[in-house]
C-alpha cells in the first residue's frame, strides 16, 4: 500500500479514549469472516519463514541463503530478516520516539493533519466519501526519500527527536532494501544494473500506524486487506502486540514477529518485475480488545520516469504471453 488522498476523518485514537462498550457503525464491517482464520505455527501453515541478512552476504552462506530467499519469495512473498544490521539502538529510538510522537496531545497531532487531495499526514488513506467504512487505526504518511520530496509543512516540522531518528532510520532501510533488491536480482537472474536503476533513485514513503484497543475487535478491521504497490516493504512491528496476517492458500495467517526481526514483502512491482515468480501477497491487520498495537510499514518504489515491467532478461518464448 502506498499513496492514496483521503478526506479528513476523525481521530481512532482520540475515540477510543471515550471507553464505549460498541463502536460507531462507520467502524463495523460485515465481511470479517472470509476466508477462515487459521492459528499460526498449525502443522499445515507453518510460521513465517525468516532469511539471515549476513548469510546472504558471506562468502560461506551466500549460496544457500539466496536459494531459500527465493523459494520463500516464491511460496510466500514474506519473510522475516533477521541480523539485518541496521543498529538496535536507532530501531529503538525510533519505536520511543514513534510512541512519543502519538503519545503527543491531539492540538499537536492535528498539525500535521492530512491536507485535501493529499496522502501525506495524519490521517487515513484511501477514504473517498463520508459513507465508506473506516479502519480502526491512525496513521501518519510521510515521503521520506529522496530528501527533495519531503514535504515542507511535514517532515522539517516534526518534533526534533523524532525528525532525527525518521531521517537516521528512512537512510539505513534504503540501504538494506538496494541490498535486498540486488540478492533478489541475483537469483531470478535478473541484471543488478536493472533493478538498481530502477529503485536506486526511487521513492521511499513511510507509513506509521497507530492501533488503538477495540472493545468489539471482532466487528472491525484495523487495516483493510490490501497488497502493496511498491518493490518491497519493510515492516517494523514497533511494540509486542500482534495483529498482521497475511493470505495463504485461502486462509488468513497471523504473524508473530521474531525479536528484532523486520517483516518483509513483495510488493505489486516487484510481482512485475519478476514476470509473476514473486507474488504480492495479500494482507490486513486485526484489532485487539486489550493493547495497542504500533508498527512503521517502509515502502519502496521504482523511480517515478522508471519504466515497470518483466525484466527483459527473464522473458522467454515460454515465459511471455
Amino acid at each position: 500500500m502506498v499513496g492514496g488522498a483521503s478526506i479528513v476523518v476523525p481521530s481512532v485514537q482520540e475515540l477510543a479514549k471515550e471507553k464505549m462498550a460498541r463502536v460507531p457503525e462507520r467502524y463495523v464491517r460485515a465481511d470479517l469472516g472470509e476466508p477462515p482464520f487459521v492459528t499460526s505455527g498449525g502443522d499445515s501453515h507453518p510460521l513465517l519463514p525468516f532469511i539471515d541478512m549476513e548469510r546472504l552476504t558471506s562468502t560461506d552462506f551466500m549460496d544457500a541463503e539466496r536459494e531459500k530467499l527465493h523459494q520463500v519469495c516464491k511460496e510466500w512473498g514474506f519473510f522475516q530478516l533477521i541480523n539485518h544490521g541496521v543498529d538496535t539502538s536507532l530501531v529503538e529510538k525510533i519505536k520511543k520516539e514513534f510512541k512519543d510522537f502519538f503519545d503527543l496531545p491531539p492540538e499537536e497531532k492535528n498539525k500535521y493533519q492530512q491536507l485535501p487531495g493529499e496522502h501525506e499526514g495524519m490521517g487515513q488513506l484511501f477514504v473517498m466519501s463520508e459513507e465508506q467504512k473506516l479502519d480502526w487505526a491512525d496513521t501518519l504518511v510521510l515521503i521520506t526519500r529522496p530528501i527533495h520530496l519531503r514535504k515542507p509543512h511535514l517532515f522539517p516540522k516534526l518534533p526534533i527527536p523524532f525528525r532525527d531518528a525518521l531521517d537516521a532510520y528512512s537512510f539505513e532501510l534504503q540501504k538494506l532494501a538496494l541490498k535486498l533488491l540486488d540478492c533478489m536480482a541475483k537469483v531470478l537472474k535478473i541484471d543488478p544494473n536493472y533493478m538498481k536503476s530502477l529503485f536506486e533513485d526511487g521513492r521511499q514513503d513511510m507509513r506509521m500506524s497507530y492501533y488503538p484497543p477495540c472493545p468489539q475487535p471482532d466487528k472491525v478491521i484495523g487495516l483493510s486487506a490490501h497488497s502493496d504497490a511498491t518493490g518491497i516493504t519493510i515492516l517494523l512491528e514497533a511494540n509486542d502486540t500482534q495483529g498482521l496476517q497475511i493470505r495463504k492458500d485461502g486462509k488468513w495467517i497471523p504473524i508473530k514477529p521474531l525479536e528484532n526481526a523486520f517483516i518483509v514483502n513483495i510488493g505489486d512491482i516487484l510481482e512485475i518485475i519478476s514476470n509473476g515468480a514473486y507474488p504480492s501477497i495479500e494482507h490486513r491487520v486485526v484489532a485487539n480488545s486489550e493493547k495497542e498495537r504500533l508498527s512503521i510499514a517502509a515502502f519502496h518504489t521504482a523511480k517515478p520516469d522508471g519504466k515497470v515491467g518483466p525484466a527483459p532478461s527473464i522473458i522467454t518464448p515460454q515465459t511471455h504471453f
